[in-house]
Formats: C-alpha cells, sequence, structure tokens
C-alpha cells in the first residue's frame, strides 16, 4: 500500500509542471483580435510619416512637409515645405478645431528634442510653434480625447543611428503621456512589455483616441492597430485588444465624420500610399 501511494505522489509530481504552464499558455495568445474593412487606397507620394483627417481633407506627412489633399478627388489643394524653416522630422499630425497639430523632433540626431508645430488647417500656413526641449524621448505623436486634454508618445528605440555605439535612448523607456494646457507633462504611462517586444528595435509611431473612448497605437511597421486602456492602478497601459488594418504602422488619424473609420499610411519603394480602412474592434470583456 506504501508504494502504491508513493507511486501515486510520484506520479502527480511529474504532472505538476504540465498544469502550471496552461496559464502561460493564455496569456501568450495575446489580447482579442478584431478586423478591418479596407474601403480606399490612394498613390500619395508625401504619405511617408503620417496622415491627418478632417470632414474635407486628408494631410499627408512628410519629414519637412505636409501636403493637404481633397478627401474626394485626392487633388492637391496645397502644400507646406518646411525643411528652409527648420523642420528635420515631422511624425504625425492631428486637425482640431481647424488647426493641424503636427509633431515634429530631431530624429535621429542626439539628445531627443521636440516640438508641437501648429497650423491653420484652411491654408498650411504655420502660426505656432511649442518647444518641447529634451524630454523623456522623441514626440512621435499628438492626439485631444473628448474631454479637451491632449495627449502623445516620447519614443524611445532600441536600433542604433549613424555613428553612435549605444542605442537610440532604449524602447522599454517609450511613454504616453497626458498634457497640462502649457503642455508640461501632467501624466505618464509605459507599454506592457509584451506590447513593446512587437515593436522590433523601434517604437510607438502612432496614436489616436477612438470614439470608444479607447486609446489606438500602432508600431513602426506592423500593420496593426493595438487598442490601451489606462490601468486602475499603476502606470503600465492595458494592451486589451489588435486589429489587423492595411497600414504600415506609422502615424494614422481618425475620421471623426465616419465613426470607426480611419486614415493610415503605407510605405513603399514604388510610391507611398493613404488607406482609409473601417474598424470591427474585438469584444473586450
Amino acid at each position: 500500500m506504501i508504494a502504491i501511494r508513493l507511486l501515486s505522489f510520484a506520479v502527480l509530481m511529474l504532472a505538476a509542471p504540465l498544469f502550471a504552464t496552461v496559464p502561460a499558455i493564455a496569456e501568450e495568445a495575446g489580447p482579442p483580435l478584431g478586423k478591418s474593412e479596407l474601403l480606399q487606397r490612394t498613390p500619395i507620394k508625401e504619405a511617408r510619416q503620417a496622415v491627418a483627417v478632417d470632414a474635407d481633407a486628408f494631410y499627408a506627412v512628410d519629414n519637412t512637409t505636409i501636403a493637404k489633399y481633397d478627401k474626394k478627388t485626392a487633388t492637391l489643394i496645397t502644400r507646406w515645405e518646411g525643411a528652409d524653416a527648420g523642420a528635420i522630422h515631422l511624425d504625425s499630425a492631428v486637425v482640431v478645431d481647424g488647426k493641424l497639430y503636427a509633431a515634429h523632433s530631431n530624429y535621429p540626431a542626439w539628445p531627443m528634442v521636440s516640438s508641437i508645430e501648429v497650423f491653420d488647417a484652411a491654408t498650411l500656413k504655420h502660426i505656432e510653434s511649442h518647444s518641447l526641449g529634451i524630454e523623456r524621448g522623441s514626440l512621435t505623436w499628438l492626439d485631444r480625447d473628448a474631454k479637451g486634454q491632449w495627449w502623445g508618445a516620447f519614443a524611445n528605440y532600441n536600433r542604433v543611428f549613424d555613428k553612435s555605439p549605444i542605442a537610440y535612448g532604449n524602447k522599454y523607456n517609450t511613454q504616453v503621456v497626458r498634457f497640462d494646457a502649457a503642455w508640461h507633462v501632467a501624466e505618464a504611462w509605459v507599454f506592457p512589455d509584451a506590447l513593446v517586444e512587437k515593436f522590433d528595435d523601434m517604437s510607438n509611431s502612432g496614436g489616436a483616441w477612438g470614439p470608444d473612448g479607447k486609446l489606438y497605437v500602432t508600431g513602426h511597421d506592423n500593420p496593426e492597430l493595438y487598442v490601451m486602456e489606462l490601468p486602475e492602478i499603476g502606470a503600465t497601459l492595458k494592451w486589451v485588444g489588435t486589429i489587423p488594418v492595411e497600414i504600415g504602422g506609422q502615424g494614422f488619424a481618425f475620421d471623426h465624420t465616419q465613426p470607426g473609420v480611419i486614415y493610415g499610411i503605407i510605405r513603399k519603394k514604388d510610391g507611398n500610399e493613404v488607406t482609409v480602412s473601417r474598424l470591427i474592434p474585438p469584444t473586450i470583456n
């Protein structure tokens, strides 16, 4: 009888590690997946860093250029060229109350410095500049939420550029921030490690608040949107969903005249594209 009990105990001990791995397998599956429907794809040469959109036009963003196009015909309306004015790297843009706000940095120079550049959306005349100086990283996106609060992200990277012997900031230092009225950082959050891993050696490139009140972000290259929520406790954002979509990472924008529709970009050697997609978010418990 004692031998039988010892044998049963040994069998249980051998089986225990198998049961212990089940939660890890479930966690590895990741957040629920949504879907998207491609509505339109248009060749736009300036669509290299991001795209913004309002009721009548979309705005393709390159490093030192912003080009405004008619939404219906994709006809160029006007263009702003900023190289001579000191523009270095425009990362993304958003149109709010008739103004286009652009995230600007000196990427990939060191130390990282950033600014917020503001334009008249109708004419693309540059009207304001807010210098953030040396901050938490390289400013990659801006958006205003339904409460009127401004948000953005300071990206850091694991890639080594030019003659630098070290990585450009370490991607785990990337932070999503909420600004106050004077563009000072009021609060900050980091991304969960599992999502940071999907950025490869790069970082968070785009972000915008969706009509469902959740924060949507992109990496540098992946054709995906990541759905985020603020945590109840702590400083790490909750990754609650992923939506495959026809984009190439980078800056994107919600078209608030068509709920659930986003404008994104795809960078290609034979010509950049602006894409329009309707999102079908995942079911989030």
